[in-house]
């Protein structure tokens, strides 16, 4: 993710962001106290105020402008800052998610994973059983691109600022597969990746805060970087985030037995330009290998 990146910003803009940096703390705060004085109630509040699920913050219109202002400041001051990313996804995702949900339910795989609601994390997918599909599956593939690298699944935030428990999942859905868009699109974990990667997601699901990131994302690239970013990665990923199958239909946790290059075939995907990676797959292919070994015995 961006957020894994070191930023190279100015000091300037770091220190006219920092007020923001407890902003969700501040919000929760604020409508507690308010609540505890008698006989009051807030006079712009129009929505519940019960969370409506774990971990659920309720903020009404102004505190959710706050809020992503906020962590647009932050999350360009520090993209390390995994929950003020999270937190501008969830406060401009807008009427995407509804839309994101419909192509769900118009969709007999994403219906079932709306009903499901499988979560993806290393408590709920076996990655050494993985480890053992045969080379070329999705299952085998995704655990050598998690060991290339060097990420886990568990480094996603949980959703708070969504009201619907609904739509709530289908953003947490987004973020705990954005990984598996990683795989099957053969990209790495670095900023340039990242940002041909926001293209994608942008042109296949549409999502305010993947354009966001993909546009100011390149200041802080190298002008080699840059330019090849827009002349080669970001071609290839409006064409092809555009053309493919809406990813968020995809009932990943079914298909770790099938052939990654079927699967492209049948989602309309095809490779981008060759990427940097900080691992040579031959490398990444031994150390899965040696645990499914160790596994073994």
């Amino acid at each position: 993710m961006l957020s894994s990146a070191r930023a190279r910003l100015p000091i300037s803009l770091c220190s006219f962001s920092l007020p923001f940096a407890r902003l969700p703390n501040t919000l929760s705060r604020y409508q507690e106290t308010w609540q505890r004085l008698p006989g009051r109630t807030h006079p712009t509040r129009s929505i519940r105020t019960t969370p409506a699920y774990e971990g659920h913050i309720p903020l009404n219109w102004f505190e959710n402008a706050v809020l992503a202002v906020g962590s647009a400041f932050m999350s360009l001051a520090d993209p390390r800052r995994g929950d003020m990313v999270a937190a501008l996804g969830e406060t401009t995702a807008g009427p995407t998610l509804p839309s994101l949900r419909d192509r769900m339910l118009d969709s007999i795989e994403g219906r079932r994973v709306l009903m499901q609601r499988p979560r993806v994390n290393s408590s709920t997918i076996d990655l050494n059983k993985l480890a053992h599909y045969p080379e070329g599956t999705f299952g085998r593939a995704y655990v050598t691109w998690l060991e290339r690298c060097g990420v886990t699944p568990d480094t996603r935030e949980p959703v708070h600022y969504i009201d619907d428990p609904e739509l709530a999942y289908v953003m947490q859905r987004y973020r705990e597969c954005h990984d598996f868009y990683h795989c099957i699109c053969n990209l790495p974990v670095n900023v340039e990746s990242e940002l041909a990667l926001k293209y994608f997601e942008f042109a296949n699901l549409g999502l305010p805060m993947t354009l966001l990131s993909a546009l100011v994302g390149p200041v802080r690239l190298t002008p080699q970087k840059r330019q090849r970013l827009f002349a080669e990665f970001v071609p290839w990923a409006l064409k092809c985030g555009g053309s493919s199958r809406s990813l968020i239909t995809v009932y990943w946790e079914e298909r770790w037995g099938q052939n990654v290059a079927d699967m492209k075939t049948e989602f309309g995907i095809w490779d981008p330009p060759e990427a940097r990676w900080s691992k040579p797959l031959s490398e990444a292919k031994a150390a899965a290998e040696r645990h499914r070994t160790a596994q073994t015995h």
